[in-house]
């Protein structure tokens, strides 16, 4: 049975990315593509309970350290009990944030050294990377308001706008810096544009 395919969904706050992720469940349900959701931090019962130490803004201060040392123990539960076994068995995995997340947020928003991030990616994933990543792009202030539409804001969507352009100006250098991996979507345009977008990039992707 060939190996499933690994794609990921990336951007900062408010890019849409819970609406494009069932769209692209969808389009790759319409080829006929076996595909599993999951989402980081998360994905498993332990890797959950990490994700909602993470989220909460009123809990105890997290240290840099412990915050990127989290993110990557609930990625090491993801990968053994839900990414691996998922491609193994030949269904897709479509992962809403990966490891281009922790560049972004904790390497850029945090400030955090790359080679770190590098060093705990190689030990944690071994060979293991996306296929195709989408990275939804769009102006911080933006995504911001879209952001303050929803519920309470979680830990990191309260952070300051400077943290958020770090975050965006990460994001896209793992672009630049993985062209063939990463495909940039304009996500301030109309929902229409974006989804025919998604089309061109997944579907190029598919052939």
């Amino acid at each position: 049975m060939p190996r499933g395919k690994f794609i990921t969904l990336e951007g900062g706050e408010g890019v849409g990315k819970t609406t494009n992720l069932a769209f692209i469940e969808n389009y790759l349900k319409l080829h006929n593509i076996p595909v599993s959701v999951t989402r980081e931090p998360g994905g498993t019962a332990l890797a959950e309970k990490i994700r909602k130490l993470l989220l909460d803004k009123d809990s105890e201060a997290i240290s840099e350290h412990a915050e990127l040392l989290m993110v990557f123990a609930a990625r090491a539960q993801h990968i053994k009990h839900v990414i691996e076994p998922t491609l193994a068995n030949g269904t897709w995995v479509l992962c809403d944030r990966f490891t281009d997340a922790t560049y972004a947020y904790q390497g850029g928003g945090r400030n955090m050294k790359n080679s770190t991030i590098e060093w705990l990616e190689n030990l944690v994933q071994g060979i293991l990377r996306p296929d195709l990543t989408l990275l939804l792009d769009a102006p911080v202030e933006i995504g911001l308001e879209r952001a303050k539409l929803r519920s309470n804001l979680d830990r990191f969507e309260s952070e300051k706008i400077n943290f958020f352009e770090q975050v965006r100006r990460a994001y896209l250098l793992q672009a630049e810096l993985h062209p063939n991996r990463i495909k940039v979507i304009k996500a301030n345009q109309a929902l229409i544009d974006v989804e025919n977008e998604l089309i061109n990039v997944i579907g190029n992707f598919l052939r």
